[in-house]
Order: C-alpha cells, then sequence, then structure tokens
C-alpha cells in the first residue's frame, strides 16, 4: 500500500496541527512531486513519414493489411526499452522521459512555463495528435511531438500552472473540472 503524504498531519505556520486535505492524492509541491498525468507519444513520434503512409494505406479497402502492418512494426519500436519516451507533468515540472525505467531527458518548472501552444499545422486527426511548444521567457522551452489529445493535454499543463505556481499569468484560458 502506498502512503499518501498529503493526508498526513503537519504543523502549520503558526504551529498547530493542520487537518488533512478535503481531497486525497492532492499533493502541494512542498510536500513532495506527485504526477498529474503521464501520456506516450503516438506512433508519429517514431516516424512520420512511414506513420503516414500507413494511415492512408489503412484508409484504403485492399491496402489495409499492409497499413496494419507498418502500424504494428512501428509500434514495436515505440516501447523498444532504449527508445520508449513518454511526457509526464508533475506538480513541480514538466518532463521528456525516455528509456525502459524513465529518467528525465528534458525538463521546465511550472513557474517558469509562461504559454503552451498547440501547433495546428501538426495535428493528425487519424492518430489524433499534434505537437505542443511550451514557451517560457518568450521562445520555445520545449517541444513535445506527437502528443495523443494534445488539447487535452494542453490544458492540463495550463491548470497545472495555474494552481502550483501560484501565479496567474497565462493567456489561456481556465477550464474547470466538470
Amino acid at each position: 500500500m502506498v502512503h499518501d503524504l498529503s493526508q498526513d498531519i503537519a504543523p502549520s505556520a503558526n504551529g498547530q496541527q493542520s487537518p488533512r486535505q478535503a481531497v486525497a492524492g492532492l499533493m502541494p509541491p512542498q510536500l513532495g512531486e506527485a504526477m498529474i498525468r503521464e501520456v506516450w507519444p503516438t506512433i508519429l513520434g517514431v516516424s512520420s513519414a512511414v506513420a503516414g503512409l500507413s494511415g492512408k494505406l489503412i484508409r484504403s479497402v485492399f491496402l489495409a493489411p499492409l497499413g496494419w502492418m507498418f502500424n504494428a512494426l512501428l509500434f514495436g519500436r515505440k516501447f523498444a526499452p532504449f527508445l520508449c519516451q513518454r511526457y509526464t507533468l508533475t506538480n513541480r515540472r514538466l518532463m521528456v522521459q525516455r528509456g525502459w525505467k524513465p529518467e528525465p531527458v528534458q525538463e521546465i518548472a511550472l513557474k517558469d512555463i509562461d504559454d503552451v501552444r498547440l501547433n495546428a499545422d501538426t495535428y493528425d486527426a487519424f492518430y489524433r495528435s499534434g505537437d505542443l511548444q511550451v514557451m517560457s521567457g518568450g521562445k520555445e522551452a520545449l517541444l513535445l511531438i506527437a502528443v495523443p489529445e494534445p488539447e487535452s493535454f494542453r490544458h492540463a499543463i495550463v491548470n497545472a500552472v495555474r494552481a502550483w505556481s501560484g501565479t496567474d499569468h497565462l493567456k489561456a484560458p481556465f477550464i474547470a473540472a466538470k
């Protein structure tokens, strides 16, 4: 069983003990790092040319099995131990992790994120993926390639920045959970 540090009773600033959180699983960054969301890039991130070709083949009647074979090969390559990549959003940072045992290759702190943009030219309706640009200081700090359901992941990043960084400097609209 995993122990949730956010449920421990901790002394507050005035020395009294603070009550437990109302919602279990929400951990402030001061207590520890907790994963909010993790996504694996689609096979477009492995090879966009072959994935695009296989998407066209799948839409045809007679060549669909060949397209599925290309997709299967790319899918196997996507999970190869030394190649597998994932994008992880925590309550402290956004990371690009690589390897069988995920280690951060690139990362940016949530407080340093100014804006998150979906590159509309890279959106692929067949694979439902697109590229996200994470902006910091007026320039691209991180590029997330072939993110599945990119608009949803963009909103998760924006909401995490607003919730945990303590500032409201993002230009994007806040979308509350229903």
